[in-house]
């Protein structure tokens, strides 16, 4: 299978906070990320805040420009920001964000806003245009009336659907969704993780779906790619992860996931917080926080290679060769 959208090397560096007496620090946000993403499939990308999952996220679609590395859509390089065929790339790949308020114009009725990118595309006009935003807010749930209506005049699950619709419009053949349920009630999480699980299946979309939260991430995610300081720490099918995690990083997160009807047991609680991106540690970041951490932990970076098919990790604990080390 031809691969959809394909990551390679993908950097991405910021200047962080100076002083009178100091040089600003470079922060990696993203630090040499390879993924791989194939049509109609659903790859999540997990881990603590600050890891660099939006930043890759936006890198994906091309918004945020890599500092090193390269971005393939169907085999081909990403357009430069901006540049002509960017923008016409951009009806094939599609954004839903995390703020939905945020992401609308509330001067502009919720009707215009979801035929907008109809517009820009010129892919309808006039009483096509008005079929189609009625055809897409349907699909959604929406109710027809509710299309004259303002941003602040919705629910925060109805903004959301807004936005869904809107990233809809064009027929994308790629979604990007970021921590898209995160502000909303548990009940309307599960309302909209289910019309994106739906409406995927329905249209064959691929979508890049960016979640701190693993019990969605784990009811909709074919495959999941865990972030930890902004490198893949490990890669696996869905089942493989919240099954038997490998890496120390996964294990930890996973054990966090509470399960219905049972007592939260076995619960790995990590030490200390994140380091600072712009102090990162030498050899494997994890290793401050890893209770098993072996002493070329702290002097090499593991490399993310396979240890099984279809499944990649970095961690020295799984190399047989440093099995004998002590800690």
């Amino acid at each position: 299978m031809t691969a959809l959208l394909q990551a390679r090397g993908l950097v991405r560096c910021y200047a962080g906070q100076k002083s009178l007496f100091t040089k600003p620090s470079l922060v990696r946000a993203v630090d040499g990320v390879d993924l791989t993403l194939n049509p109609g499939e659903t790859l999540g990308i997990v881990g603590e805040s600050g890891s660099g999952k939006s930043t890759l996220g936006r890198m994906l679609l091309g918004i945020d420009a890599p500092t090193e590395g390269q971005v393939l859509f169907d085999g081909q390089p990403m357009p430069a920001l901006h540049s002509a065929p960017w923008r016409a790339l951009r009806a094939q790949m599609q954004f839903v964000y995390q703020d939905p308020l945020a992401a609308l114009d509330r001067r502009l009725t919720i009707a215009r806003q979801i035929g907008e990118p109809l517009e820009i595309h010129g892919l309808a006009t006039g009483a096509e245009l008005a079929e189609r935003v009625a055809e897409l807010m349907a699909q959604v749930g929406l109710r027809q009336d509710q299309g004259a209506r303002y941003p602040h005049e919705l629910s925060g699950g109805q903004r959301q659907r807004v936005i869904i619709a809107r990233a809809l419009a064009t027929s994308p053949r790629l979604l990007v969704c970021d921590e898209p349920v995160s502000a909303l009630d548990v009940s309307i999480q599960a309302q909209v993780v289910n019309l994106l699980r739906d409406l995927q299946e329905r249209h064959g979309i691929a979508m890049v779906f960016i979640s701190h939260d693993l019990k969605v991430v784990r009811n909709i995610c074919d495959r999941v790619a865990v972030m930890y300081l902004g490198r893949i720490v490990e890669e696996a099918s869905s089942d493989q992860i919240f099954a038997q995690p490998e890496h120390p990083y996964t294990q930890a997160l996973v054990s966090s996931v509470p399960v219905p009807g049972k007592r939260l047991q076995g619960r790995i609680l990590l030490k200390g917080e994140p380091p600072n991106p712009a102090q990162r540690p030498a050899g494997c970041a994890f290793h401050p926080r890893c209770a098993a951490a072996l002493q070329i932990c702290a002097q090499s970076v593991p490399p993310l290679q396979p240890t099984a098919p279809a499944r990649r990790a970095a961690c020295h604990l799984l190399d047989a060769s440093h099995a004998g080390q002590a800690a």
